[in-house]
């Protein structure tokens, strides 16, 4: 083990983030969530996690619910949430268990129809409570809107306090944190494996760039690209068993590809250019990735055994930092517009585009698993921060970090219930 170097696991830092909305959709649904019965003995306000998590996909918009507290085993007067402007209505209870443990309770009623659309109960410790929460939320959302919902995933991304850097892993509303790695040296590029259960970064901790899998459970991590030169931007394939790396041991950045587990790398593409930012697409048929072959950094695609490459973007003479959404459908990436770092999103059946940000340092996005949402780092007054967007950009959440700068995130894939 290098000096400095320190491995974390099971360690949770208090709260970093704040969840600020930001924006109004054209089509939002209007929900009430009424205060759970109990909810204020436990150590977490459930109703108040599922409304932040429903307004933050920009979805829906809470409707006031002050002064009432009703549990999932009565039937509401349907008439007056009505009156309220609510379409929907959820109630619940938190009550401690006789071994320490929380049972969770809901119901989600349809008021216009007058509609019992069901419910759950979980019996969670402690720690899991906004684990129950985020649950709920995907419960509602899958129920309303047909799409799955991914509050119950998690982001991983990195922070810089002084000389100091640690790799983070947290819920996707940012809450939560619990500190995987810490280093005095550079910690950057974490992706997620597939199963969500390995996370590949790059680590400067030797004095250069070197790439590692970190299993997130155990904290144990795997050496699997320590080539003469740099090695960097890994990104899993999505059947987990290959990594597709940058290096430089041939001279200039290019595109290889590695088992999971190590071994020797395989080279993707033959020309001089720099090549970098690798990235499958969801079916592993294809890589994108970046390139200067045409002057400037653009986005290309090619096979992702290698091949012949197809240059993607063409808005604009500088774009960087591709992540596809898992439904295939858009493209997430940042362009140089007037010395401005934006997001866009382009369409890839017609290749529309649309910068979705107006600000001016935006970095590394990456899609929720249900393709609804992009987490991004930005810099405002002078601070780096994590925010999500929905693809159109009307709704944005900030999470505010209260200690250092944030960037790099990754947005985890589905966790198997």
């Amino acid at each position: 083990m290098w000096v400095g170097l320190i491995l974390v696991t099971g360690v949770t830092a208090h709260a970093q983030f704040r969840v600020e909305v930001s924006g109004v959709g054209l089509t939002q649904l209007p929900i009430a969530i009424s205060a759970f019965r109990g909810q204020d003995t436990a150590p977490q306000k459930i109703a108040d996690i599922v409304l932040a998590d429903l307004e933050r996909s920009g979805q829906f918009r809470g409707v006031d619910t002050a002064g009432f507290a009703l549990d999932e085993g009565v039937r509401p007067d349907v008439a007056l949430w009505r009156q309220k402007g609510a379409d929907s209505l959820v109630t619940g209870s938190v009550s401690r268990l006789a071994d320490g443990r929380y049972d969770v309770r809901f119901r989600l009623w349809d008021v216009v129809r007058g509609q019992d659309l069901g419910g759950q109960s979980y019996a969670v410790t402690q720690a899991d409570l906004r684990l129950s929460a985020h649950r709920i939320s995907d419960f509602i959302y899958e129920k309303l809107t047909g799409d799955k919902g991914a509050f119950s995933t998690r982001i991983t991304y990195v922070t810089k306090a002084a000389q100091r850097y640690q790799l983070w892993v947290a819920d996707a509303d940012g809450e939560n944190p619990q500190s995987a790695l810490a280093s005095p040296e550079p910690i950057i590029s974490p992706a997620w494996s597939p199963n969500g259960t390995q996370i590949a970064y790059v680590s400067f901790e030797s004095r250069k760039p070197v790439v590692y899998t970190h299993d997130v459970a155990t904290g144990k991590r795997r050496l699997i690209a320590n080539f003469r030169g740099s090695n960097s931007a890994p990104t899993w394939s999505p059947d987990g068993r290959t990594l597709a790396v940058t290096l430089s041991r041939d001279g200039g950045s290019q595109l290889y590809s590695i088992d999971a587990g190590g071994g020797q790398p395989r080279r993707l593409a033959q020309n001089s250019s720099i090549d970098t930012e690798p990235l499958y697409t969801p079916d592993g048929k294809s890589l994108f990735f970046v390139s200067d072959r045409g002057g400037s950094p653009q986005i290309y695609k090619m096979p992702a055994a290698g091949g012949a490459a197809e240059r993607v973007t063409f808005t604009g003479t500088y774009n960087i930092s591709p992540a596809v959404s898992p439904d295939g459908r858009w493209l997430a990436y940042i362009s140089r517009v007037s010395g401005a770092f934006r997001l866009h999103v382009m369409e890839l059946a017609s290749g529309t585009v649309n910068a979705i940000t107006d600000t001016n340092a935006d970095e590394s996005p990456s899609f929720a698993p249900n393709s609804r949402l992009i987490v991004y780092a930005t810099q405002s007054q002078g601070k780096e921060s994590l925010l999500t967007t929905t693809l159109d950009g009307k709704i944005k959440a900030r999470l505010a970090g209260q200690n250092g700068d944030i960037r790099e995130p990754d947005w985890g894939p589905f966790q198997k219930q």
